[in-house]
């Protein structure tokens, strides 16, 4: 067969990888002058971008390495030929354009042979967590009109009882009923001709569903491929560079950092497989791969400060966080111990990067930076929609957002209010400053009103993470007769401090020292924190609670207050 590769839409999207590339520490200048690439009417990043740069390659695109030490490197040249076969393998077994494909593997490397081979073939990739159950899954076929489903065979038994007219391919040992994936080795590998239009669907993410049943957003082959040139600017990813981003297949935050951003930079995608994280084992891989670019969320920062962090790995220059807002304390010893500091960045599922500190850029202390090339944001009031300094994170619409998903899959009323009066509403609270630069506030869901002040959780959990006794902090709305309100921390504790009355007042005291007195912590409890399996803290289940405790009149028995200490008296 013969390849169907764009020459034109690899030109254009080269040129504007080239320009951030050269513009990777000027992020003004980047933000001025960037346009994004005319791909034209059809575009396959697969074939029009990897297969062109992998032609010949045999520079390592993917390396892994697992908890025992062994490791695996696969070239560009081979992942190329590979996905090739496996693409047309998928395509005999019956796997056509438009359908959509549950992809439920690890950090292996046919997750990324099947994310190349499966829009290789126009299908649609619907990544999906390997600690799902199956009720989870149950839903998520349902829900995604799945069509194939590709698993580990360890997982198979979980769609015994998941109903639905899709296909079923399993890695690993041979499973009945279900087509061997070892089975593609059998296929002369050649190029597939399909087609796709740039505005087909490739991907759908589940969002965590840190509030609500989880969302199904669509990415074209253009929003999430060409979108995440953003993402590859803000890492600073360059040209065989060693990256390495903590982050777990079925998210998007996965395809990221783990899949395009390196890829579009032509960087090598490092990955350290473990069962259970050792912040030790963690930094000794850093050194021995020489990891230039590292992305961690603000779990595995913190949990990188409560150990010996030691010196700076040697390859080390970009190192990164998103997923949620870092705090700044953490940021502030990871600078004194490495010399490095942690440049933020935000998106969602939704979108690619579209906020963040450049490379090279100046950095302001609790600041997610300035809007990323490429990328207009609006601070637009809840109430009044008026444009402010103050207000709602939001994607102008008035030109074309490129890194934008379609919609949300089988939901045109959320899709709508999504991108309601000409944006696209995040959901997210910020406040500009004069210089441009944005910092977080909150969820709009999270902020709550205490004595008629707004109080944000978010600078409430900056200042409990001060205090060496906070690993982690989700500060919740504890209704009030008198303030309506007060600021409920529910608090994981560092390791060797203890859940007692003694700890507590220490806590009270630092957040009574640290904080104004309307955002003033006046009850704690030591708590092991809901979070979704993607890692973000389910603070809807907590704020569930204290309305509950509320509505029953009932005191929580491992609770304390700052009524209970006569020393916050005085």
């Amino acid at each position: 067969m013969e390849s169907v590769t764009n020459p034109t839409s690899t030109s254009s999207f080269r040129d504007a990888r080239d320009q951030l590339l050269r513009l990777r520490e000027g992020h003004e200048r980047a933000s001025a002058e960037f346009a994004w690439p005319e791909v034209g009417p059809s575009f396959n990043w697969a074939t029009d971008w990897f297969d062109v740069i992998a032609e010949g390659n045999d520079k390592t695109a993917l390396w892994i390495v697992e908890e025992d030490g062994s490791e695996l490197k696969v070239s560009f040249a081979q992942m190329s030929t590979r996905s090739d076969q496996v693409a047309l393998w998928l395509i005999q077994r019956g796997v056509k354009p438009g359908d959509h494909v549950m992809l439920m593997l690890g950090n292996q490397v046919e997750l990324w042979e099947l994310m190349l081979a499966i829009m290789k073939a126009g299908a649609v990739i619907l990544p999906t967590s390997t600690v799902l159950a199956a009720g989870d899954l149950a839903d998520r076929v349902r829900r995604g009109g799945v069509d194939h489903v590709i698993a580990n065979a360890g997982d198979a038994a979980k769609f015994a009882q998941v109903e639905g007219d899709y296909s079923r391919i399993c890695v690993g040992e041979a499973v009945a009923g279900w087509a061997h994936y070892a089975d593609a080795d059998l296929v002369t590998p050649a190029k597939a001709t399909v087609t796709v239009a740039s505005d087909d669907a490739s991907l759908i993410y589940f969002t965590s569903g840190t509030t609500s049943k989880p969302k199904m957003v669509v990415h074209t082959q253009t929003s999430y491929p060409v979108g995440h040139l953003t993402t590859m600017f803000w890492i600073g990813v360059r040209p065989d560079d060693v990256h390495l981003a903590i982050s777990s297949p079925g998210w998007g935050k996965h395809a990221w950092s783990s899949f395009f951003a390196p890829w579009i930079a032509e960087a090598t995608v490092f990955v350290y497989n473990y069962d259970r994280f050792d912040p030790r084992a963690l930094a000794d891989q850093l050194h021995r791969a020489r990891v230039t670019t590292f992305c961690a969320p603000p779990t595995v920062w913190r949990m990188l400060i409560q150990s010996d962090l030691g010196v700076k790995p040697e390859g080390l220059r970009e190192i990164l966080s998103a997923g949620e807002p870092l705090n700044p304390e953490v940021i502030s010893q990871i600078q004194r111990a490495w010399g490095l500091t942690i440049r933020d960045g935000y998106g969602q599922t939704e979108t690619t990067a579209i906020v963040g500190n450049g490379p090279g850029s100046r950095l302001k202390a609790g600041s997610m930076g300035l809007p990323l090339p490429g990328v207009r944001i609006s601070l637009v009031d809840p109430i009044t929609g008026a444009v402010t300094d103050e207000g709602e994170i939001c994607l102008d619409l008035s030109e074309t957002a490129v890194n934008l998903m379609a919609g949300y899959h089988g939901d045109p009323e959320r899709t709508a209010e999504a991108v309601r009066d000409g944006y696209f509403h995040t959901g997210d609270v910020a406040r500009r400053d004069s210089d441009g630069y944005i910092t977080f506030i909150g969820r709009t869901d999270d902020i709550f009103k205490s004595s008629d002040y707004k109080v944000s959780p978010f600078e409430v959990e900056s200042v409990l993470l001060e205090h060496p006794a906070v690993a982690e902090a989700a500060v919740v709305p504890a209704p009030d007769d008198t303030r309506l309100n007060i600021a409920k921390a529910y608090i994981a504790l560092a390791a060797g401090w203890e859940s007692n009355g003694e700890t507590a007042l220490a806590v009270l005291r630092h957040a009574r020292n640290g904080l104004p007195p309307y955002m003033r912590v006046r009850r704690v409890e030591f708590f092991e924190l809901p979070k979704t399996s993607s890692g973000k803290i389910r603070r809807v289940e907590l704020r569930m609670r204290e309305d509950d405790a509320a509505a029953t009149q009932t005191r929580l028995v491992d609770e304390w207050r700052d009524d209970q200490f006569p020393e916050l008296k005085r």
